[in-house]
C-alpha cells in the first residue's frame, strides 16, 4: 500500500506537533512519557528555589520541582514536586530546601521517616523546612565577627586619636632623648659587657682553681654532715636539754632564797654580818702585823712585860672611824 503524499505530511505535523508537546513538556520539567508521584509541600519562604530544581533523598535525584506558587491570599507558596520512585515515602517525611553548594542553587532533599509505616500518595501534602545554606551559615558566623571587627576599629581610631593628642611636638623630643638615652645605655652596657668577658678570660685559671675549692668544701662539709648524722647527736642534745634544766632548777631555788647562795643573795642580815665579820678580820690581821707585842711577848731573861701603849697613829682606830 502505497502512502500518499497528504499522508505522510499528516503524518509530519502530527510528529511534530506530538514532539513539541513532549520538548516543551520536558524543559517545564515534565517527561510525559515517565511515571511521576506529585507532592505538595507549603513553605513561607522558599530561599530562591527555582522550578525544575532537583528533588533528592540521600543525594540521589529522584525528581523535579514542578512549580511553585502562592497558596490563596496567606502569603505561603505551594511547591509541586515530581517524584518518579517506587520507595515508599512516608506521611511524616520532611521536604527540607536546602544549598548543595555556593554554585548549585537551591534543591529539595526529602528526609524519611523510617519509623512511620504509613506510605504517602501521589497527591499528598508533605512537611517542608528550610535548611540554613553556606552562605546563611557564613552569614551567621561573620556577624558577630563583623561587630567585634567594627568595634575594634572604633577604639583603634580612638586611640590613635588619643595618641595623636599626647605625641605633641615637646613630648615627641622627650621621646627622641629617650631613645637617644637608651641607645647610650645599651652602648655602655656592651662595653661592660666586653670588660666582663675580658675578665673573665684572664681569670678563667682562677675562677677554675677557685670552683674546685668550693668543690673540695662542699665534699668536706658532706663528710662531716654525714660524721654528724652517724654521731649519737641526739644523746647529746637530750643530755644537754637535762643539764640546762637542772641549771634552770638551781636558778630557781637561789631566786627563791633557798640554800647558801640564795640565803647569801636574798638574807640582807647575813651579808651584813659576813661584810662586818671580813672587815673586823682586816683589821685584826692588819694590827697584827703592826703592833705584834700585843699579841705575842718573849721574853729570854725573865723581864716583866711592858704595858700596853697605844700607837699614836692608830690604823684600826682610823678604820673604825
Amino acid at each position: 500500500m502505497k502512502l500518499t503524499k497528504e499522508i505522510k505530511t499528516a503524518i509530519l505535523v502530527i510528529s511534530s506537533i506530538l514532539l513539541f508537546i513532549w520538548g516543551y513538556s520536558f524543559l517545564k520539567g515534565t517527561d510525559m512519557l515517565t511515571n511521576y508521584k506529585t507532592y505538595y509541600v507549603l513553605y513561607d519562604d522558599v530561599e530562591g528555589l527555582n522550578p525544575s530544581a532537583p528533588v533528592t533523598i540521600n543525594g540521589l535525584i529522584i525528581g523535579k520541582v514542578k512549580s511553585i506558587d502562592f497558596q490563596d491570599n496567606s502569603g505561603k507558596l505551594i511547591v509541586e514536586l515530581q517524584v518518579r520512585t517506587d520507595f515508599p515515602i512516608s506521611k511524616s517525611s520532611i521536604a527540607k530546601i536546602y544549598e548543595p553548594g555556593l554554585i548549585g542553587g537551591k534543591q529539595v532533599q526529602i528526609v524519611l521517616n523510617f519509623k512511620d509505616n504509613s506510605v504517602s500518595e501521589s497527591g499528598d501534602y508533605l512537611k517542608g523546612e528550610v535548611k540554613p545554606g553556606l552562605t546563611a551559615l557564613v552569614t551567621e558566623k561573620l556577624t558577630p565577627l563583623q561587630e567585634k571587627l567594627e568595634s575594634m576599629l572604633v577604639n583603634a581610631d580612638k586611640l590613635l586619636v588619643n595618641l595623636n593628642d599626647v605625641m605633641n611636638s615637646n613630648n615627641k623630643q622627650h621621646l627622641n632623648n629617650s631613645f637617644e638615652k637608651l641607645s647610650k645605655t645599651l652602648s655602655e652596657l656592651s662595653i661592660i659587657s666586653n670588660s666582663v668577658n675580658k675578665l673573665l678570660n684572664d681569670n678563667s685559671v682562677s675562677l677554675t682553681n677557685s670552683l674546685s675549692n668550693i668543690e673540695k668544701m662542699s665534699s668536706n662539709f658532706e663528710k662531716v654532715s654525714d660524721s654528724l648524722s652517724n654521731s649519737n647527736i641526739k644523746q647529746i642534745i637530750a643530755n644537754l636539754e637535762k643539764t640546762l634544766s637542772n641549771v634552770d632548777q638551781i636558778m630557781v631555788k637561789v631566786n627563791s632564797g633557798n640554800g647558801t647562795i640564795g640565803k647569801l643573795l636574798k638574807d640582807e642580815a647575813l651579808y651584813n654580818n659576813m661584810s662586818k665579820t671580813s672587815k673586823e678580820l682586816e683589821l685584826l690581821l692588819q694590827d697584827l702585823r703592826l703592833y705584834p707585842t700585843r699579841y705575842v711577848n718573849v721574853s729570854l731573861f725573865g723581864k716583866k712585860n711592858k704595858p700596853y701603849v697605844a700607837p699614836v697613829n692608830d690604823t684600826i682606830t682610823k678604820v673604825k672611824k
